[in-house]
């Protein structure tokens, strides 16, 4: 069982079950036990001390820890089925969830996928676009896409029809590696005429999504997977959408996660090209004429991926010192910032530094600071 065992992903699939319960606030009731087998001991008092945790949500948590045994039974056999399929999960414990999309703010805390993904930080540009493009959007997608690849970028998107399926195709004739993110169950082909496309990107990348095996593909889960296509990716490249289009929620996504934003630009009076002239008119994303001008702009991160690899943490490391481990490196992180990383309070990063300190794996430098030992 990878990262966690198969008693704490029913844990954390028992506590996830709970009506108003997200990524955030699962992490931080975590943090506040210090472990997952808090769902078989917690009571009411304990839970109302947590913050966030209201009377009635704290009612609603005890009620499902009475069904942990069947979460427990039901993960043996979502793990079963993961198997048979050839697909995988992971969460944010394990050592193969990916660095970037680590970082972002409301990172899903757990994935399936189909494929391989690499905990490294990856040189990954999202290309996103509308599911009605023009000749003229198409071209470009294919365009960037190859061009991008090529020079070892991965290219990351949604596999929906249109744009994103447009990039997807022309890295695996380019033979690089893309990554698709679905809002949908990991075993739902969406749309259905993508399921040769599915076949390929399972042998030149990956297929990932938060939504568990047979989630149909409603609506509703489309904006929400977006922020997963910016958070994997150091920048996120429009291709022709509307100014409501998804592929603008992706763009705030990146802005919001601090990543970079291009766009292409189209012709004015054209609908699939009023998103990306917006953005570009209100600076929102830098425009650009080709792939040079991606790949210039992070040449530094191309010439030198500076930051040295996290070993893995000794077996004698809790499950928050490592978390806390994974987020620093030999560049100094103020303690609020690791804080806003590892959704631990600032008192539990600080603990948890001076034993890690201890151990001799974390130093302090003036000012909260922390690095690599």
């Amino acid at each position: 069982m990878p990262g966690l065992t198969l008693d704490e992903l029913a844990a954390l699939r028992t506590l996830l079950s709970v009506d108003r319960i997200g990524p955030q606030k699962a992490r931080s009731i975590i943090s506040r036990f210090q472990s997952f087998d808090f769902i078989h001991r917690v009571s009411h008092q304990e839970l109302m001390q947590t913050e966030g945790v209201s009377d009635e949500l704290a009612k609603r948590i005890i009620k499902a820890s009475r069904q942990y045994d069947e979460f427990l039974e039901s993960t043996k056999t979502l793990l079963a089925s993961l198997e048979k399929s050839n697909a995988q999960v992971i969460t944010l414990w394990d050592e193969k969830y990916p660095h970037r999309l680590k970082n972002i703010y409301d990172p899903p805390l757990i994935l399936y996928y189909k494929g391989i993904l690499t905990p490294e930080p990856e040189n990954a540009i999202a290309i996103v676009g509308t599911r009605e493009p023009t000749q003229y959007g198409r071209s470009a997608a294919e365009r960037f896409a190859a061009d991008l690849s090529k020079v070892g970028f991965t290219i990351v998107s949604g596999l929906a029809r249109g744009i994103d399926s447009h990039a997807h195709r022309s890295v695996i004739k380019s033979g690089g590696r893309t990554i698709g993110v679905l809002g949908c169950g990991i075993d739902v082909v969406y749309p259905y005429e993508n399921k040769p496309l599915y076949a390929e990107m399972e042998k030149q990348g990956a297929i990932i999504t938060e939504y568990p095996p047979g989630t149909k593909p409603d609506a509703v889960n489309f904006p929400k997977r977006n922020r997963i296509i910016s958070g994997l990716s150091l920048g996120t490249l429009i291709v022709e959408t509307g100014v409501t289009g998804g592929a603008l929620h992706t763009a705030n996504f990146a802005l919001d996660q601090g990543r970079e934003v291009f766009a292409v630009p189209g012709n004015i009076g054209i609908r699939q090209s009023e998103g990306p002239n917006m953005l570009i008119q209100k600076g929102e994303a830098k425009l650009v004429r080709n792939a040079d001008d991606i790949i210039t702009e992070f040449s530094s991160v191309i010439n030198s991926q500076s930051k040295p690899k996290t070993q893995a943490p000794p077996p004698d490391l809790t499950l928050f010192e490592a978390v806390i481990l994974n987020n620093l490196s030999s560049e100094p992180v103020h303690v609020d910032k690791l804080s806003e990383l590892t959704s631990l309070s600032v008192s539990d990063c600080l603990v948890n530094l001076l034993t890690l300190e201890f151990k001799g794996l974390v130093r302090q430098l003036p000012g909260k600071n922390f690095i690599l030992s």
